[in-house]
């Protein structure tokens, strides 16, 4: 053994680490013997000054946008086995987490069908594989299902693979998929007569997944994106059977805060062209009989006006809040005046203390999904007498949704349910009848509701605003001031956080965990007036009302004083970029995924994919004013020489929307001046992207490491004997 262990020196301790796991030579002796210190990542400063200010980042060096840079692979390796090792003693608690999430999964299960343009639709997943199955046969049909897709034998060969979009040509002959074998939601796609078995030559690259057919069942639109932003900016016409090349551009967007999108009616006579920002929109529209035809504007765009059409029955119906913050929906139906608030007429108007958030369209029914005191009703109308009726939900705090409704002639709708104690479910009701059918609820193995709690707090805030919090705990383990405590919090986008199911979090709950989500202002649980008080100017409220929660929760007992963990990713690992260098007391760990921490730098570097897009949500620090406030919270630029929690940082090399150097800058600048001993960890998956790993089995070893990174530290005399 000493042998093996002299030829291992001169070695970094990355790569003498993973030999001597190679080698099996992990016994207590040696593994304390060749333990590994933390990496230091090296320092070489790099000035930036603006508005008078000079900043100094000795790591930006870190940063490589073609990621082949053999010093940033090496500092990212040795951060992974170093992580690795001191995560070893954990590995059969991660395994066992591992093993309970795959145990509560249905391994041979399907989708709830739907019937669409003369076919019957599913999915299915098949005992030990990764990815969905997608099928069709016709209506009524009950004869064997056709395979139009298996994205198991499309993964083949990858390490990642993710399916952005599958369309079939109106005449239902065609099939043309988007995919994404990189993880940085870069989608070629590919077609396919549904009746023959190869794909044909024709392959589209750099598109951003999103497809639409036109009714000629020749034409597709698709948009591509900036190769260096990434930003999705053009509509491109294909023709089948042509190369890419020779495809026409339809339109251009110059302003590179906005993204483009498409999408194709009710009436599927109308694709509609998206032009978005946070707080603005514009759409254009494509004839999708004669795909030829010059595209025209719907409206132009108006600076702080928000509104979105669909086009159903020879109308047009616009959800928009050119009247109102909280959106009213209206229609026109006159060709030449759709581009003129004032030929609208009002269908729904607006109200202040309810947010209108989407609708559905049917022959014989509107139906509306409005939010709430922070909850989801949805609202059925009959057009011809106006009768209302609003689907019931149980619960106490509940997440619902319109789900899949493709035909418009039905008195059936679909709609999604799901709280923190109920699985999601699909229902159907009948809007007649107003009788109500679960069509399928996920299938949890050894779940029993009766065991768990959940509840709705309304916490009080500093300003005196009242937060919401939902949280769920397991009856029989809970006990006032003495269960650990697990947060959870994003807030921003005016991305509501509803509180729903997981089967995952079990895991966490069966152990004596209390599970809070914190659904804190720039999110939009409460509406779009919520998530104006937490972004731009008003960000800081994000962050104080999480620590607020965080207090007010260990106040009433729901979490021990030294057992509290908090956990958010992307924009929610701003947050806990931001909480742990504001009170990093209150946290004895936290779990930070994809965490977007380099706000400054990132906001002034319009090179860098989604920044451009984001200045409505941030601010653009070129601004003097928008640079101090982001600064003033900025988790890179607010390190300070302070005693951090425990934390676990991961992130993907090729994570398209935050870039992998962010939280590897982070942690380097973290690891050289935080004080005390607390365990500072970074996973950097070397084949993702942003959402970490693909295929349902893949994505369950996350989740496996982040709960028992947890788990561990509520036993650190076991785990981490060597912590204070």
């Amino acid at each position: 053994m000493r042998t093996h262990l002299n030829r291992l020196s001169g070695l970094s301790g990355a790569v003498k680490f993973c030999l001597i796991a190679l080698l099996g030579l992990q016994t207590s002796a040696v593994f304390a013997e060749e333990r590994m210190t933390a990496p230091m990542a090296k320092k070489q400063p790099h000035t930036m000054t603006i508005h008078g200010d000079t900043r100094v980042d000795n790591y930006y060096w870190l940063r490589d946008d073609e990621r082949k840079a053999p010093e940033v692979i090496d500092y990212l390796t040795q951060e992974n086995a170093y992580t690795q090792q001191e995560l070893k003693s954990g590995e059969s608690l991660k395994k066992a987490i591992y093993d309970e999430l795959f145990s509560r999964m249905k391994q041979d299960d399907e989708s709830v069908p739907y019937d669409f343009n003369g076919y019957t639709y599913r999915t299915r997943v098949v005992a030990g594989k990764n990815y969905a199955i997608y099928e069709r046969r016709p209506v009524n049909s009950q004869g064997e299902w056709t395979v139009l897709v298996d994205g198991n034998q499309r993964a083949e060969g990858t390490e990642y693979y993710r399916m952005g979009a599958l369309t079939i040509s109106p005449d239902n002959t065609i099939m043309a998929i988007a995919e994404d074998r990189q993880g940085r939601n870069e989608f070629a796609v590919s077609f396919r007569k549904i009746n023959e078995s190869q794909w044909q030559n024709d392959v589209l690259m750099n598109t951003s997944g999103n497809i639409v057919w036109a009714n000629d069942n020749q034409t597709l639109f698709y948009v591509n994106k900036d190769k260096q932003t990434l930003l999705p900016y053009q509509v491109v016409s294909h023709k089948l059977g042509t190369k890419q090349a020779q495809d026409k551009l339809l339109y251009e967007e110059n302003d590179d805060t906005f993204y483009v999108s498409l999408s194709k009616s009710t009436s599927k006579e109308i694709i509609f062209i998206g032009i978005t920002s946070t707080e603005t929109s514009e759409y254009r529209i494509i004839d999708a009989n004669q795909p030829d035809k010059a595209i025209e504007t719907f409206k132009p765009r108006q600076t702080g006006v928000e509104y979105y059409p669909d086009h159903f029955n020879g109308k047009f119906y616009i959800r928009s809040n050119h009247q109102n913050p909280l959106f009213g929906l209206y229609t026109n139906n006159n060709a030449e005046k759709h581009n003129d608030f004032s030929a609208w007429s009002t269908l729904i108007a607006p109200r202040d203390d309810v947010d209108l958030e989407g609708f559905e369209l049917f022959n014989n029914w509107l139906v509306l999904e409005e939010r709430a005191n922070g909850l989801v009703n949805i609202r059925q109308i009959d057009w011809q007498t106006q009768q209302e009726n609003y689907v019931t939900f149980d619960d106490p705090a509940y997440m619902a949704w319109i789900s899949n409704n493709p035909e418009p002639n039905t008195n059936k709708l679909r709609y999604g349910y799901s709280s923190m104690t109920t699985p999601s479910s699909v229902y159907e009701i009948n809007m007649q009848t107003q009788e109500k059918q679960l069509l399928k609820q996920e299938d949890i193995k050894n779940f029993d509701k009766a065991n768990y709690q959940s509840e709705r707090l309304w916490i009080t805030a500093n300003d005196g605003v009242k937060v919401p919090v939902s949280l769920v705990y397991r009856k029989d383990l809970f006990k006032q001031g003495k269960n650990p405590l697990l947060i959870y919090g994003y807030g921003a986008y005016g991305y509501g956080l509803d509180p729903s199911f997981s089967s995952s979090r079990l895991s966490l709950l069966d152990r004596g965990f209390v599970y809070a989500i914190a659904h804190i202002r720039g999110g939009g649980e409460l509406g779009k007036k919520w998530y104006l008080q937490g972004k731009t100017i008003h960000k800081m409220n994000t962050f104080t009302d999480f620590i607020d929660v965080t207090n007010a929760l260990i106040d009433q007992g729901y979490g021990k004083k030294g057992h509290i963990y908090a956990m958010g990713g992307s924009a929610g690992g701003l947050l806990m970029g931001a909480i742990v260098n504001m009170a990093p007391e209150l946290y004895e760990g936290v779990v930070s995924a994809v965490p977007f921490v380099d706000v400054v730098t990132t906001m002034l570097d319009p090179s860098i994919p989604l920044t451009t897009g984001e200045y409505d949500e941030w601010g653009n620090p070129e601004n003097e004013e928008a640079y101090w406030r982001i600064k003033s919270y900025s988790p890179y630029d607010n390190i300070k020489a302070q005693r951090y929690p425990h934390m676990l940082v991961t992130t993907g090399l090729h994570d398209s929307q935050v870039q992998y150097w962010e939280p590897a800058k982070w942690v380097a600048k973290l690891r050289d001046m935080k004080q005390g001993n607390s365990l500072l960890l970074l996973e950097t998956n070397m084949n993702a992207g942003h959402g970490g790993k693909s295929g349902r089995f893949n994505a369950l070893d996350d989740i496996a490491l982040d709960y028992s990174f947890l788990l561990m530290l509520e036993d650190k005399a076991k785990y981490f004997p060597y912590l204070k």
